[in-house]
């Protein structure tokens, strides 16, 4: 899939993304290459940021 446009979160990197979830288009800066999601998304879904991995 090719993804062109602004990241839909910053607005103004280059989208390089699309997260699984909402399908927001994303720069990696707000991507989670990890859980496939933009960063609002993993957030969502974690409750947050993440300390449980250490």
């Amino acid at each position: 899939m090719s993804v062109e446009g602004l990241c839909q979160i910053c607005e103004s990197a280059p989208a390089e993304h699309q997260c699984r979830r909402c399908g927001a288009l994303v720069c990696d800066t707000h991507y989670d290459a990890e859980t496939g999601l933009c960063t609002d998304c993993a957030a969502a879904v974690d409750g947050g940021e993440s300390d449980s991995i250490r």
